[in-house]
Order: C-alpha cells, then sequence, then structure tokens
C-alpha cells in the first residue's frame, strides 16, 4: 500500500504459535491432525444433515450452518499456521493478509450470532413448543440465517476498510499465526485511534449482544425444565442443551479474552494461546460435542452407515 510519505509494503511475516525448534514437528503434527479432524467432523455433519430427512428442522439447519462457518473459520487459519511450522520465514503478501483478515472477521462474527441463533431456536422449542412451527417457521430461520451473514460482512468490510487506510512502511513480524486486527495494528505507522474504537465498539457488541441472547434464552430454559414433572424429560432438555452450552462457553470465553482488553494490558502471548482455541479447538470440537451428545445425530448415523453397508 502506498501512501504521501513513500511508505510502501508488500508483504509481512508471520511469527507463528512458537519460535522453539525442537516443537515445531509435534506442533505441525498436532495441528494437522485437528484439522483433518476438523474438516471431516464438520463436513460430515453437514452431509449427515442434507441426507437425513429427520433432521430437516430449524435447529439442525442452525447446526448446518455453524458447521459450515467452523470449516470456513479452520480452514482460512490453519493451513498457514502449518507453514510456520515448516519453513523459517512464514511470508505472506499485503493483499494475502487483508483477504484472510476480512474472512476470518466474517467467520468469527457469524459463529458469535449463529451460537445466539440456536439459543434463541432452543428456547422457543422448549417453552413454547406449541407456537415453535409458527415462531421458527422457514421464512423466519432462513432470514436469520441469511441476516447473521449479512451482518458478518457488513462488520468485516468496516474492520478490513479502515485496516486498509493504515500506514505500514516496512517488512515486518506479525507477532500471530495469522493476520488478525490486534497484532496488525501494534504495526501500524499512523494513527490507529478510529481501529482501536472500532474494535472496541464492535467486539461489545458482538459479544455482549449475543451472550445476552443466550443467557436470557437459557435463564427461560431452565426454568420450564425444572417445572417439568418427568425425569426423562429433564433429561432429554438438559441434554439437548448441554452441548450447545458447552461450546458457547469455549467460544465466547476465548473470544472475550482476546478482544475485550485495552491494548495495554494485551499480552499477543497470551492471546496467541486464547486465539488457539476459538480458530482450531472450536471448530474441531463444535461436531464432536454436538454428534455425541445428540442422539437424533447418532441415529441419523447409524442410518447412514447402516444404508451403505447394505448397498
Amino acid at each position: 500500500m502506498s501512501a504521501g510519505n513513500n511508505c510502501t509494503v508488500t508483504e509481512f511475516i508471520l511469527a507463528g504459535l512458537s519460535e522453539k525448534p525442537e516443537v515445531q514437528m509435534p506442533l505441525f503434527l498436532l495441528f494437522i491432525g485437528i484439522y483433518v479432524v476438523t474438516v471431516v467432523g464438520n463436513l460430515g455433519m453437514i452431509t449427515l444433515i442434507v441426507l437425513s430427512s429427520h433432521l430437516h428442522n430449524p435447529m439442525y439447519y442452525f447446526l448446518c450452518s455453524l458447521s459450515f462457518i467452523d470449516f470456513c473459520q479452520s480452514t482460512v487459519v490453519t493451513p498457514k499456521l502449518l507453514v510456520s511450522f515448516v519453513t523459517e520465514k512464514n511470508l505472506i503478501s499485503y493483499p494475502s493478509c487483508m483477504t484472510q483478515l476480512y474472512f476470518f472477521t466474517i467467520f468469527g462474527i457469524a459463529e458469535c450470532y449463529t451460537l445466539a441463533a440456536m439459543a434463541y431456536d432452543r428456547y422457543v422449542a422448549i417453552c413454547k413448543p406449541l407456537l415453535y412451527s409458527v415462531t421458527m417457521s422457514y421464512q423466519i430461520y432462513s432470514s436469520m440465517i441469511a441476516g447473521v451473514y449479512i451482518f458478518s460482512v457488513f462488520n468485516a468490510s468496516v474492520h478490513t476498510g479502515f485496516m486498509i487506510r493504515i500506514q505500514f512502511c516496512q517488512l515486518d513480524v506479525i507477532n500471530h499465526y495469522f493476520c488478525d486486527l490486534l497484532p496488525l495494528l501494534k504495526l501500524a505507522h499512523s494513527n490507529t485511534h478510529i481501529d482501536e474504537l472500532l474494535i472496541l465498539l464492535f467486539g461489545t457488541l458482538n459479544i455482549c449482544v449475543p451472550v445476552f441472547t443466550i443467557i436470557t434464552s437459557y435463564t427461560s430454559i431452565i426454568a420450564s425444565i425444572l417445572h417439568i414433572r418427568s425425569t426423562e424429560g429433564r433429561t432429554k432438555a438438559f441434554s439437548t442443551c448441554s452441548s450447545h452450552i458447552s461450546a458457547v462457553a469455549i467460544f465466547f470465553g476465548s473470544g472475550t479474552f482476546m478482544y475485550l482488553q485495552p491494548s495495554s494490558m494485551n499480552s499477543m502471548g497470551q492471546g496467541k494461546v486464547s486465539s488457539v482455541f476459538y480458530t482450531i479447538v472450536v471448530p474441531m470440537l463444535n461436531p464432536l460435542i454436538y454428534s455425541l451428545r445428540n442422539k437424533d445425530v447418532s441415529t441419523a448415523r447409524k442410518k447412514i452407515c447402516q444404508r451403505k453397508t447394505f448397498i
């Protein structure tokens, strides 16, 4: 990018996750294993939902969207991380860096609101079961899914648009394993107050609004579950919600630690560890959590396997 003072940068160096040579190969093997599990798990979940007619309802359409987001999020970040373990200098061009930042932001924000939409879906299903088919009609849940992506693209466009205006005047090292907002701002040679304010405002909005929706939904859900007289009914309701609560806790916990700290307090070393959870670990865990803790998904998987065996 060129500026008036002849500042031009064409590429960055990604520092990676660790600089210790003895851990590079073990980490490479660990993360390539995680990535394979992530790809197989999320694409498998999408395929399972598409092929199983009894999973064609809003809850599983949201889960299908979440699996797509997790697959894309991991694919945006993990391959470049793997390169850093096997090369001395992990270079990334300026356009590629901005592209990675753009898509990472889209899928990160989309996951926040998809988890909130899933919590609302469970609230309607458990607290207002007689109105479920009306409240979560095709038009409503498809609009919710589309709205998540539209709002995420808007957020990412704003962040990336302002990032492109920042001056970077030399080949510099991004102290991270991918192009993220905060590490890039630390390399800026121009005023970043607007960018920092946008991160704080959008970060607060994109964490607090979904978390408030989730907490409100589950407060009502728990109250309704406690009024269920049947032990079997309570167990089934808790089982349906527990997997979602687990995914929410890991994702929002690590995201909050990374983005809602003042820049003066933010440590990139701690940030890298936190980022590993919501960019790499969570996309791997989500399909495992939902498939292992959900009887409908387990039943659908068995039916698909039996169908293939007979063929």
